[in-house]
């Protein structure tokens, strides 16, 4: 109870001081005036028109309810009021200047390193261009990557870890903000010795379902889409393998041990070289959303979200 009184008298008084305590630009006007010993200098060393400074002066009159600028054909001058005012004005202007020094330079170590964690796919296979990317525009910045699958780039944001996402999966827990920032398409593949590799028409969905398959494990977003594209007809069967990366799971694919499902950015260079088949899949829709995912009221700022810009300007 206490605490909630508390809280409305300090927001009671800001309302009181927003009312009358003139803003900075006015307080910075006066000791212009001051130093100058012209309104008219003033507001050109300002960058403002010499009526708008002489408005901003009667409005922090009526606001403080006293003279402040005595003016005549030979310039301005303070009134002693207006000198007195002029003293707390140079006080809280340089508190302003050394609140804003603080905040650059809490930015500037802000700015000095990037914190990021993505799905695997997204890590071998589009990250490499975008951070290369942003080196041209921020030399300075240290980048500090983490790859791991969906479920660990979602885990590390919200325990502040990192300060943007990547992630390939369907599902967020709650807490998380994402944009699409490209898309993507599983296709199944086989080894040139598959049987599969041989077929000269679509593979049926149901059998794809019931054939047991080298897969990534629970949590990446390659097996989300998979579970979900495959749930009306009876979802996937026991996996033949489960592996913890995109390169290991290709491996096994090429080496004869079974067909898998994969992004197509991760296999488009065994595809061109034949190591690996694609195989044509009926009546499901492979096609996923990659996406960026940070903190909710967390917005990208800094080199994080120039790297977001980077994403999205391809």
């Amino acid at each position: 109870m206490g605490t909630s009184t508390g809280a409305g008298q300090e927001q009671v008084t800001a309302e009181r001081l927003a009312h009358r305590v003139p803003d900075l630009g006015a307080l910075q006007l006066l000791i212009a005036v001051a130093r100058l010993g012209s309104l008219g200098r003033a507001a050109r060393e300002l960058g403002i028109t010499q009526p708008a400074a002489s408005s901003r002066v009667r409005a922090m009159e009526r606001q403080l309810g006293v003279a402040l600028v005595d003016r005549s054909p030979r310039g301005s001058k303070l009134t002693p009021a207006g000198a007195l005012v002029t003293d707390w004005a140079r006080r809280i202007v340089e508190a302003a200047e050394a609140f804003d020094a603080g905040a650059q330079a809490l930015r500037d170590g802000r700015d000095r390193r990037l914190r990021v964690a993505a799905s695997m796919t997204i890590a071998e296979y589009l990250l490499p261009g975008w951070l290369i990317a942003l080196r041209h525009e921020r030399p300075g910045t240290a980048v500090q990557l983490l790859a791991g699958n969906s479920q660990f780039v979602a885990e590390r944001l919200l325990a502040g870890e990192v300060d943007l996402g990547f992630v390939e999966g369907l599902a967020l827990p709650s807490g998380l903000t994402d944009v699409v920032v490209a898309r993507d398409r599983l296709v199944v593949v086989v080894a040139p010795t598959h049987p599969w590799a041989r077929r000269r028409g679509p593979l049926a969905a149901e059998e794809l379902a019931r054939t047991p398959l080298i897969l990534r494990e629970h949590g990446s977003g390659t097996r989300q889409v998979l579970d979900a594209a495959l749930d009306s007809v009876g979802g996937l069967a026991e996996p033949l393998l489960e592996l913890a990366s995109t390169t290991a799971v290709k491996a096994a694919v090429v080496s004869g041990a079974g067909p898998s499902v994969l992004s197509e950015l991760a296999v488009g260079e065994e595809l061109g070289a034949r190591r690996l088949v694609a195989v044509p899949v009926a009546e499901i829709g492979l096609d996923r959303a990659l996406r960026a995912v940070w903190r909710t009221g967390h917005r990208p700022a800094g080199p994080a979200r120039d790297l977001l810009g980077l994403t999205r300007s391809g």
